[in-house]
């Protein structure tokens, strides 16, 4: 059965049907069109999904879209000119890419909460993304330049 939601996307409001079954992930990518969050396991193992739901990290792999409704999320659109962007390319923190819109929208929402994490925060934030490319350590730093960007921005 479909039922009509209001969701606030990536500082847009926007109101759709959705089947009242269908993960957040589907509507996002199927309905309004949204393709950086990916679906890899579907179990809330790998983080590619990852979005951020009221400032949270959130699977939208897992949760639903109507309990969504009437509620903020950011996906990885979101960041055009961020400085995450800027230090995860000077850092060439990606390779295949794949993972890497859930590891941005967790690194943001640690980076709201605290400008100027520590190398631990950091790897407690990623801690849900799996990667295999084996770019942590580049991911690591270009979190650590994007704290820095974000202060030297607002100083």
């Amino acid at each position: 059965m479909e039922v009509e939601i209001a969701l606030h996307v990536n500082g847009v409001a926007t109101s759709l049907n959705v089947d009242e079954a269908a993960p957040l992930l589907h509507v996002l990518r199927n309905q309004m069109g949204l393709r950086a969050s990916r679906f890899g396991c579907g179990l809330e193992q790998c983080g590619a999904c990852m979005v951020l739901l009221d400032g949270k990290p959130t699977y939208a792999c897992s949760f639903l879209a109507i309990d969504a409704n009437g509620r903020d999320i950011e996906t990885a659109e979101s960041l055009a000119g961020h400085p995450l962007r800027e230090a995860f390319l000077a850092e060439q923190a990606g390779q295949c890419g794949y993972c890497l819109s859930g590891i941005l929208m967790s690194a943001k929402a640690l980076l709201d909460s605290s400008p100027a994490p520590g190398r631990e925060a950091i790897i407690a934030a990623l801690d849900p993304h799996l990667c295999r490319c084996g770019a942590h350590e580049r991911i690591v730093r270009a979190v650590e330049r994007a704290g820095c960007l974000m202060q030297e921005q607002s100083a």
